[in-house]
């Protein structure tokens, strides 16, 4: 049997059965069964997970990869992910750890406790922690553990997620972590619960919950050719990311490549993605950004002149006109996290 830990967020219900409200699946978890994401178990009436400090994946990444953009740009995220996921995405680019429980596969995981995580880190001159890959609730303790030092050590902590965490999760994590890039994966509830194995309205909630308790937020949407990339359902996700996040919220747009189940599908026309910025644009938005392309838009704006504050090829970003977080040209604040501080001598890059 796989080593526990104690896990967060477990309530006792009736017949020593546990109900776990990390996500908002809200799992009821029966005397030796697992909950939906198959790494959070009742264990003797306990809840515990399976995965604390057990990594699949620890890399020194561009933080632009995540992708997050306005959150110190040009530094180095410590990126670290533990097997299991709440979703079953048809689609998952990382199924091989994400799905593993549900596949039936082994991975290989390796020890790699909190403390371990912020010294390597600190080693490779990253500036903040991401928890990513797969979905950092799943491993919610790990997280709380990690960002804790991490904050202790100057560490900035960043979730990459699907944005199914509960209230009760939100409370958790709001002191620890500065910034979130969130899947919104559709604007229909039909596509998640076909497509992803969940429902929508959970994922609005998180994404205005995380704002309303300080944290950045950043949206990704994978467009999948036939399946979410309707030109009214676009329309409609850009205008509520403008009105209930703000004009000045990120909109990554994203091309899918065939991956795992959905690998008879074609990849998403550039032509797609090009008239999604347009529809974000449209929207109000005024940092759309696209992804995945090889002439892609993804320079940073101003939003009030249109000066470029910073030029991006690939997941390499040069500051060009922002200067202590603001506009050169006419003194507009960029919204973000650590802007202020890129290019400083004392600032961690």
């Amino acid at each position: 049997m796989t080593a526990a830990s104690p896990a967060l967020l477990g309530l006792a219900e009736a017949d020593g059965a546990v109900r776990c409200v990390a996500c908002a699946h809200r799992c009821l978890v029966r005397p030796g069964r697992a909950g939906i994401c198959r790494v959070r178990e009742n264990r003797d009436g306990r809840l515990v997970t399976t995965v604390f400090g057990q990594a699949v994946a620890a890399n020194a990444d561009p933080i632009e990869k995540k992708p997050l953009f306005h959150v110190y740009p040009g530094s180095i995220a410590f990126s670290i992910a533990t097997r299991g996921c709440n979703f079953h995405c048809l689609h998952c680019q990382n199924w091989t750890i994400s799905q593993a429980e549900r596949d039936g596969r082994n991975v290989g995981a390796f020890d790699l406790p909190p403390d371990a995580v912020v010294a390597a880190a600190l080693a490779a001159d990253s500036r903040s922690v991401a928890y990513t890959y797969t979905e950092p609730t799943v491993f919610i303790e790990y997280v709380v553990e990690t960002a804790r030092l991490a904050m202790a050590a100057g560490l900035v902590n960043v979730l990459v997620t699907n944005g199914y965490q509960t209230p009760e999760a939100l409370d958790l994590l709001a002191p620890l972590v500065q910034a979130a890039n969130v899947d919104l994966k559709s604007f229909d509830d039909r596509f998640y619960r076909r497509i992803v194995g969940a429902r929508l309205a959970p994922v609005l909630d998180t994404l205005v919950g995380l704002r309303r308790r300080g944290i950045w937020v950043e949206v990704t949407t994978l467009l999948i050719p036939g399946l979410n990339d309707d030109a009214d359902e676009l329309a409609s996700l850009a205008g509520w990311i403008a009105a209930e996040l703000g004009p000045e919220t990120p909109w990554h747009v994203s091309r899918f490549f065939p991956t795992y189940r959905l690998a008879d599908l074609d990849p998403t026309p550039a032509a797609t993605i090009r008239r999604a910025v347009e529809a974000g644009r449209a929207a109000g938005l005024r940092h759309v950004y696209s992804g995945n392309l090889a002439d892609g838009d993804e320079d940073t704006c101003c939003a009030e002149c249109g000066e470029t504050l910073i030029r991006r090829h690939g997941f390499v970003a040069v500051r060009a006109a922002l200067v202590d977080g603001r506009c050169a040209r006419c003194g507009h604040s960029l919204a973000g996290v650590g802007l202020a501080e890129w290019g400083k001598p004392e600032a961690r890059q």
